[in-house]
């Protein structure tokens, strides 16, 4: 059975950093994409950042470039997801989850749709204030 377990989470102050992990077990890790997605309350589950499972691609919502990093290492079957320059929007329940590897066919359309991805961590709180 897939398990994701994030982790790293907390409170901290705008313009701090994070680094969030996503621990996972019971799949061929470096076979799969990484995605991390945040949902805060009332709103929809966003996209925010996915790594393909050789590492070699990644994609990001536009909200958070070049202030988030997404890596993974399939040594330790982790992806993160490291913050810096946080804002007061980045308040939320952040997710990772996995999905197919496309390869060469992998598009950012495909990476950054919730809907694609079959397997979810129980989230991690992330709450930035000023």
């Amino acid at each position: 059975q897939v398990q994701l377990v994030e982790s790293g989470g907390g409170l901290v102050q705008a313009g701090g950093s994070l680094r969030l992990s996503c621990a996972a077990s019971g799949r061929t890790f470096s076979d799969y994409a990484m995605g991390w997605f945040r949902q805060a309350p009332g709103k929809a589950r966003e996209f925010v950042a996915a790594i393909t499972g050789s590492g070699d691609n990644t994609y990001y919502a536009d909200s958070v470039k070049g202030r988030f990093t997404i890596s993974r290492d399939n040594a330790k079957n982790t992806s993160y997801l490291q913050m810096h320059s946080l804002k007061l929007l980045d308040t939320a329940a952040y997710y990772c989850a996995t999905t197919r590897d496309l390869g060469a066919y992998g598009r950012s359309y495909y990476y950054s749709n919730p809907n694609q991805y079959d397997y979810w961590g129980q989230g991690t709180q992330v709450t930035v204030s000023s």
